[in-house]
């Protein structure tokens, strides 16, 4: 990318649609934000706060952006945009106290600067990763197009987040489904230390519209006047008329990345040459001009920002240091929610597991009138394994929505619903595409409660595990991955009643949950279960099988393989389905470990790394007295899921049952 010409920085205002009265307001907004930056930069260099991400030169974007949009609508700021903050009117003194990691901040001092959002002010902040808050975004449009509520969302990106393949599927994402955003990339020339013409090799970003089919409009970011005008047009057009749009803000960052990496890597004379165009300067300079703003009124509003942010700085500095209370912590994990188990009533029908599962979603949908299903290939299609054949005919495909294949964003699209109000739940095609997925399931789904209050109600449908000779990238267990996250939940059905059952729970749950279904069971086990509407107790086991001389420990399809060795076994073997995997019914484990004194953990998953370890662990630590013999793991090979049946048959851990409860029973 070329240097930016002269006259493309130059500021030129238009001001026929702003009158005297709305050019100082907009004026002091602009102002705040420098001056605050001014004070920050003060305290960092006295340690009274640990990191600063300045965003000096860049406020027109931020506050511009933000006094365009209706208070109502969502903002999705990053770390270099103060100015949305503060023109949404977030109290000083929590804002001060998120930068110094005190309990009054909105993170309760577990996430730093701007990492946090306030649904109050309707703004959601960013994470490190830049960007999975554009998939978010997309939640939120959707939530406002299926309710009509003719609202437009603004979510921002740079330069540099704008290489993520995060960028690419929100905008694709949005661009399919017709959704309000607009994408603003604030273009400030360098990402941390490394020019554009390494970042990209497109003379603009605009020109990437053509390739989305979206509208794409550049605009000077220092002006904030053509900041206000444009984003306003544009706002309300996709008010009336829903369709995203991508808008390319011109800029240029002054100051470091973050104040620790300095500016050394700049060209000499760079950020001299930048300063003319400041918008903060250029701006006060033309309201002076204008005659609008007076010696008198810049000294009153300067002075009245001063005493603003001292104040705000006095009670944050005031407010004591936080006190760790682990029980806390704890309990922030999950948004707040105890289960009304709805009990099983009325006639029950024969059912394959597919089917029990299809029946909870129904039913569920039903339910909930509020709650988008999204995956690829689900709506007329009826996806892959049929789960959701018919549900585009019953509930419409504003509800039943097939997605391009864009794992990471749709699940980001999944919790901008929930910042909404609204649930999800997300159908991985297989399990083994998660992977594509996983950053905003792990990074944003899991621990959005826990930094600043907002609850993730997503369900991920993860069709699991090997059987089918499908090989390597279609046969996986990969709950093990999910199980080392605090705050998600993870069930694994292993009959058609929990399956029906725990699925609706977890759809009840405003929590994130990942409910993974072994398709080697979807045709293969049928039962009775009830035809209406019923729930299964999320953190609850059960009993298989009952047995005396030795516990087996299992879940999902290694519950079948145990039953069926048992009932042949001249041992009493006592078989626990786990059901949920996360949170574990440790009581149900001990209780059993307790009774028999022998225990063999068996799982599908490979044997290193897997769930079955700490349930080892567990019961080591809570049983040992009990223990007549080793605690021992029964898992698959530590080798990738091979395709030829016989080899596949050798990973899985099946056939080396016996043996393994022949060394238990033989201690």
């Amino acid at each position: 990318m070329g240097e930016i010409k002269i006259d493309e920085r130059a500021i030129v205002y238009d001001r026929k649609n702003f009158s005297d009265e709305e050019l100082l307001t907009i004026y002091k907004a602009l102002l705040k934000p420098r001056l605050i930056e001014e004070k920050m930069l003060i305290l960092l260099r006295q340690g009274k706060i640990s990191k600063w991400f300045s965003g000096w030169g860049q406020e027109g974007i931020s506050v511009g952006t933000t006094y365009a949009m209706k208070d109502e609508e969502f903002i999705f700021p990053m770390h270099r945009n103060l100015g949305v903050f503060t023109t949404r009117g977030i109290p000083l003194n929590r804002l001060f106290a998120q930068f110094q990691g005190k309990m009054s901040g909105f993170t309760k001092g577990r996430d730093r600067s701007f990492h946090f959002g306030s649904k109050e002010h309707r703004v959601v902040g960013m994470i490190s990763h830049l960007g999975p808050q554009l998939a978010l975004a997309d939640g939120v449009g959707l939530a406002s197009k299926v309710r009509n509520e003719k609202k437009a969302t603004l979510v921002f990106t740079g330069d540099g987040g704008a290489s993520e393949g995060d960028f690419h599927e929100a905008l694709n994402v949005a661009s399919v489904w017709d959704l309000p955003v607009i994408f603003a990339i604030e273009n400030n020339q360098w990402g941390l230390s490394t020019p554009s013409r390494e970042q990209f090799n497109c003379k603009q970003f605009i020109d990437k519209g053509i390739g989305y089919g979206m509208k794409a409009v550049k605009v000077n970011g220092n002006n904030i006047l053509e900041v206000i005008s444009t984003v306003r047009s544009l706002a309300e057009e996709m008010r009336n008329d829903p369709k995203p749009v991508l808008l390319e803000l011109m800029t240029f960052r002054m100051r470091g990345h973050e104040e620790a990496s300095g500016t050394k890597y700049y060209p000499e004379g760079i950020q001299d040459d930048w300063e003319r165009f400041d918008p903060v300067t250029n701006f006060t300079d033309f309201l002076k001009g204008e005659g609008v703003l007076t010696e008198d009124l810049l000294d009153k509003y300067t002075n009245d920002i001063k005493s603003e942010i001292q104040e705000g700085l006095d009670v944050a500095f005031a407010e004591e240091k936080i006190v760790p209370n682990v029980d806390r912590e704890i309990e922030d994990i999950y948004a707040p929610y105890v289960q009304n188990i709805v009990e099983p009533v009325g006639p029950k029908t024969e059912k394959r597991f597919v089917d029990a599962i299809q029946d909870g979603l129904r039913q569920s949908m039903e339910k909930h009138p509020d709650l988008i299903i999204m995956g690829q290939d689900i709506a007329e299609y009826g996806g892959v394994f049929k789960v959701t054949e018919g549900f585009v005919d019953q509930f419409g495909k504003e509800r039943v929505r097939n997605t391009p294949i864009c794992e990471s964003a749709i699940v980001g699209a999944g919790l901008g619903l929930s910042i909404a109000g609204m649930k999800a739940v997300v159908e991985m095609q297989f399990a083994d595409f998660v992977t594509c997925g996983f950053n905003q399931i792990v990074n944003n789904l899991a621990k959005m409660h826990w930094r600043w209050g907002q609850n993730a109600d997503v369900v991920v449908r993860m069709p699991t595990g090997a059987g089918a000779a499908a090989g390597p990238f279609h046969s996986q267990s990969n709950e093990a991955w999910f199980f080392h996250t605090p705050g998600l939940k993870i069930v694994f059905p292993s009959n058609p009643h929990d399956a029906k059952g725990l699925l609706a729970a977890a759809i009840e749950d405003p929590n994130p949950v990942m409910v993974f279904e072994h398709k080697f069971l979807y045709r293969s086990i049928r039962e009775e279960i009830p035809d209406n509407y019923y729930t299964v107790e999320i953190g609850k086991g059960a009993i298989a099988r009952s047995g005396n001389d030795l516990t087996i420990v299992t879940y999902g399809l290694g519950v079948h393989w145990a039953k069926e060795y048992a009932d042949q076994s001249e041992y009493n073997i006592e078989v626990i389905d786990l059901r949920t995997l996360l949170p574990l019914d440790k009581d149900l484990i001990f209780e059993s470990v307790k009774k028999t004194g022998r225990v063999l953990v068996l799982h599908e998953d490979c044997l290193t790394g897997g769930i079955g370890g700490e349930i080892v662990a567990l019961i080591t630590e809570n049983c040992f007295e009990y223990l007549d013999a080793p605690v021992l793991r029964l898992a698959a090979l530590d080798t990738p899921v091979p395709f030829a049946a016989e080899l596949e048959q050798q990973f899985l851990p099946k056939d080396r049952l016996d043996e393994s409860i022949e060394k238990l029973m033989s201690y």
